[in-house]
């Protein structure tokens, strides 16, 4: 993948930060939360390869978890962001668990991320990505439509928010235009399914949260977390779902800053 082509949005100053989003999401889904760090760091919102403006890589090249952490490495290299700190949710949690260990990060903030889940979650995710499969050879114009019916629009509300019920929930839908034959999302979806996070030492200070309300990934994977990560700060982000961001973007900015002031104090200088 080449590092020159992943696209980004750059504002604030101070030390880097770079933040990742999850499987389908883009990099606009930080806007809320970034808007209240602006003044403490330059902010660097990344599209991953395959998402948002980012090209996919070649369907004979290397798309998993850790080709994009390479990926994102070799991005910092390119824009000489030295151990900036970084944040991730879901996919993004785990590239960014994944530099960390590779001593790129200089701080590691993480909601929800993947590569905990147990062996039956793992093959619902299979699953799920099986009927996406699926769902990919359907006409754009039929998903649509489905997309936007009562029953789906409830399941999306139900699986992507804190609180389905809530007003700003109202307009929540499954994004359908990446579910085509050969997609990144396609692609990514089984190799997603097959990542778990080994145990190995992360030398910065780790934030791993998790919202109570997490139907994407259930809030009990933040016991792998913890026992593969044992000096992780572990926060329980109440009334949040798998996209926290969304949900309460206050209590995720919170969360980012106190781990990024941790590193910068003497022990982790």
């Amino acid at each position: 993948m080449d590092p020159t082509l992943i696209r980004c949005e750059r504002r604030g100053a101070g030390r880097p930060m770079i933040m990742l989003h999850g499987l389908g999401d883009r990099r606009q889904c930080w806007r809320s939360v970034s808007a209240d760090l602006l003044r403490e760091y330059e902010v660097v919102c990344v599209d991953l390869p395959g998402f948002g403006s980012s090209p996919a890589p070649e369907p004979d090249e290397p798309y998993d978890v850790h080709s994009l952490t390479t990926a994102v490495q070799e991005f910092c290299a390119l824009h000489g962001f030295e151990r900036p700190h970084v944040v991730g949710n879901s996919l993004g949690g785990a590239i960014a668990l994944e530099l960390g260990v590779r001593g790129v990060a200089g701080s590691v903030t993480v909601f929800s991320p993947i590569g905990f889940s147990d062996a039956l979650a793992r093959l619902g995710m299979r699953a799920a990505g099986g009927a996406a499969r699926l769902v990919g050879h359907v006409p754009l114009r039929v998903k649509e439509r489905l997309a936007d019916t009562a029953a789906a629009r409830a399941l999306a509300r139900a699986v992507l928010r804190g609180n389905p019920a809530s007003p700003q929930a109202k307009e929540t839908r499954f994004a359908v235009r990446g579910l085509e034959p050969g997609s990144p999302f396609i692609r990514m979806v089984p190799r997603v399914a097959a990542y778990s996070f080994e145990a190995r030492p992360i030398a910065c200070p780790v934030t791993i949260a998790w919202g109570d309300r997490d139907r994407t990934l259930l809030p009990s994977s933040a016991i792998a977390a913890h026992l593969r990560v044992p000096h992780a700060r572990m926060v329980s982000l109440i009334g949040c779902g798998h996209i926290p961001m969304v949900d309460d973007p206050v209590s995720v900015a919170e969360q980012i800053r106190w781990t990024c002031r941790a590193a910068d104090r003497p022990v982790f200088s």
